[in-house]
């Protein structure tokens, strides 16, 4: 049986201080302690029973900002082009995009997250809970990204981010 449309309804919205994209830190690992906030639609507000046990979560979102695709990119960490679905890149068929942010607090409809990595009014698709158990890997390669010396993933990783005062 073949799909032929998918339709995502968002269950919230994410909110950040990252209001420009080509000031965005490019992933979780270098915003640490960036606050931000997801802010649940009421009707999936039961959906997070027992979810404060956990220190992370995965959140699915859409890159609402992202105006086009490309099968090629040249990603922040690399010279080289690769194809897109060797990165995490926006420029995505499907705009899906994913970041493992640390959940602070809930209160009511609104979960408090650190090491906020995305855009401020991002549509959130779905939640999902880091397991360690599950999600923990010890044999990884990382394929073009295991060519990237540290200082090369530090200094571009972070695109001279400003934390303010």
């Amino acid at each position: 049986m073949a799909c032929t449309d998918i339709i995502f309804r968002p269950i919230g919205t994410i909110h950040s201080a990252h209001k420009e994209l080509d000031k965005i830190l490019i992933q979780p690992v270098f915003a640490n302690g960036i606050k931000g906030k997801v802010v649940l639609k009421p009707e999936f507000i039961d959906g997070i029973l027992n979810l404060q046990a956990f220190s992370h979560i995965y959140l699915f979102y859409y890159f609402h900002m992202s105006q086009k695709t490309r099968l090629h990119v040249k990603p922040y960490l690399s010279d080289e082009e690769q194809g897109i679905f060797a990165t995490r890149a926006p420029h995505r068929p499907n705009k899906l995009g994913m970041s493992l942010v640390r959940l602070a607090s809930i209160e009511g409809d609104t979960l408090y997250i650190e090491d906020m990595d995305i855009v401020d009014g991002a549509p959130l698709i779905d939640i999902k809970p880091y397991i360690k158990r599950f999600d923990l890997r010890r044999s990884v390669r990382s394929g073009w990204h295991d060519e990237i010396s540290e200082d090369t993933v530090s200094a571009r990783g972070r695109r001279n981010y400003d934390r303010g005062p």
